[in-house]
């Protein structure tokens, strides 16, 4: 395992029998340094959110995975519940919570040689702890704060603190590591590539904040959070330290094996770095042993808009085509993210064409992997993985990537909309993303409402099966729209040469207002009275 985020020697005791006493690791530098490391181990990997290769990207109009008895389906049925949980962080948060507490209370008197580094690694720590509250407050709304290490002696039922209390101190903690942490990824030696920077404490501020400032949380419409999350995603930009990577690197972006992405600068923050083949295994078409766990929906393809016009494909003006939908060519040709992020029928994959259409390879019922859509995801997708029967193994070094910059430029075109209108600096940062992936601009002219939409589809797109949609929908507060219906998928039928494209409905989806918020698992309400369930659960 490759480890970046911690140098090797620090995952090391110095003792060799028997079990160590906690005053022990503060007479150690290379413990205390230790203890901090195992710290991060709590970053939350999103490959796979069920244990089977399940993404949150399914659990959203993005998305079906394949493999119909996945957990990831409760939150899909309206079976999700206190007693019926996933992706539950709520204990393991607050573990992690715990370890930053004490790394932040006994490193100031620990033996950390030399002494100076004792502020920058409690600027890591800061850092850690807000992400880790964060986690809470985007499953779960207003949390407990926890802001010293508690004890078993402790009165531990508390009552959750106020939005705007937990807001305040996750913008508090980033703001203690912006002082004293290293700009970027690229100011850290080769050994502490993927510790915490300024920068990652930077952008997990501005989706914080942009968060605070979204309808699910900013119920009184308070235009002065917009402007806050606003200023805040500039900074970040103002730092100059990150930037877009070219198209054609694009695709490499998650593959940590390729040395040109290696903390590229469009990445800011990531999870250690694992050698595996599992997201390979996991979705692949089956043609190539793949669990095809993750099948993009046709409304996310719909997405993709016109690469000529750069007009949605529901305009009768865009160009598309529906003989040729996804065209990569011509006046008809769709968004080049598209064949990126996105395996459809025809595509190359591993030096071969993938065939979804009835009877193709890649579409045979009788197989239970087969797609339920008529895709199979792309994103993240190495092509140099090898994982098939019969074939040398082999792996590819893969984080989990936090945060990027393109995220960020969104962030800033989101909540600059919302506080000002469409200024500018609105158009300047979309259209960065836009002809980065060799799409139009926006039209000039377009209203603050527009505009808005125009911004959701681009991170629809732009961030696809990264998370965001997943949250994104809640936040905006447009789940009952969005996710309360059924989900389709592409019927492709094969007559000699041609083919013809018939749009089927593939599942019902169920979303209820509650399920803007995660509900607050029943162990956790038996242990504190106070605690109270999230509504409607």
């Amino acid at each position: 395992m490759i480890c970046m985020g911690c140098k090797k020697d620090y995952l090391k005791f110095d003792y060799t029998d028997g079990s160590i006493r906690e005053e022990d690791v503060w007479k150690s530098d290379r413990n205390s340094r230790g203890f901090l490391n195992t710290t991060y181990a709590g970053l939350i990997n999103g490959y796979s959110v069920d244990g089977d290769g399940a993404l949150l990207a399914s659990a959203s109009d993005e998305a079906v995975n394949s493999n119909v008895n996945s957990r990831i389906n409760i939150i899909n049925n309206g079976t999700w519940g206190a007693l019926r949980t996933i992706d539950d962080q709520y204990n393991n948060m607050y573990t992690n919570i715990r370890k930053t507490n004490l790394f932040l209370e006994k490193s100031g008197s620990s033996a950390i040689t030399p002494a100076s580094d004792i502020v920058r690694l409690k600027g890591e720590a800061y850092f850690l702890r807000a992400m880790y509250h964060f986690e809470l407050m985007k499953r779960y709304g207003q949390i407990i704060l926890a802001t010293r290490s508690y004890t078993t002696t402790d009165d531990l039922d508390l009552p959750r603190n106020t939005l705007d209390e937990v807001i305040a101190q996750i913008s508090a903690d980033c703001d203690e590591a912006i002082k004293v942490l290293p700009a970027s990824q690229s100011d850290l030696g080769v050994a502490d590539k993927g510790r915490a920077t300024a920068g990652a404490a930077l952008a997990l501020k501005s989706r914080m904040l942009l968060y605070a400032a979204s309808p699910l949380y900013n119920t009184n419409g308070d235009l002065s959070k917009w402007t806050a999350a606003a200023a805040t995603a500039r900074q970040l930009i103002n730092l100059n330290k990150n930037s877009l990577l070219p198209l054609a690197q694009l695709g490499n972006l998650w593959d940590f094996s390729v040395a040109a992405s290696n903390y590229s600068p469009e990445v800011i923050f990531a999870t250690n770095v694992s050698a595996t083949n599992s997201i390979e295994s996991n979705n692949a078409p089956i043609s190539y042993e793949g669990k095809g766990r993750t099948n993009p929906t046709q409304e996310l393809v719909n997405a993709f808009e016109m690469r000529v016009s750069g007009k949605p494909i529901t305009d009768n003006t865009s160009g598309f085509s529906p003989t040729d939908p996804y065209s990569t060519t011509g006046a008809s040709a769709r968004d080049p993210r598209l064949s990126l992020f996105i395996i459809y029928n025809g595509q190359s994959f591993k030096s071969r064409a993938v065939e979804t259409f009835t009877g193709g390879r890649d579409n045979m019922p009788i197989n239970i992997n087969n797609t339920k859509t008529g895709y199979y995801l792309r994103k993240f997708l190495s092509e140099s993985s090898a994982w098939a029967t019969g074939a040398t193994s082999v792996n590819r070094n893969r984080p989990w990537i936090f945060f990027r910059y393109s995220e960020v430029l969104l962030n800033y075109a989101e909540a600059l909309n919302e506080a000002s209108g469409p200024v500018t600096d609105v158009y300047t940062y979309v259209n960065q993303i836009r002809l980065r992936a060799g799409m139009p601009v926006l039209p000039a002219g377009l209203t603050q409402s527009q505009m808005r939409e125009r911004i959701q589809n681009e991170r629809r797109v732009e961030l696809c099966f990264e998370g965001h949609r997943f949250f994104d929908v809640r936040r905006w507060r447009k789940g009952t729209e969005l996710f309360n219906k059924s989900v389709s998928g592409i019927q492709i039928t094969k007559t000699g040469t041609s083919l013809t494209y018939v749009p089927f409905q593939v599942e019902n989806r169920v979303f209820t207002e509650k399920n803007n918020l995660f509900p607050i698992p029943q162990s956790e309400l038996n242990k504190a009275s106070k605690l109270k369930q999230n509504p409607g659960y």
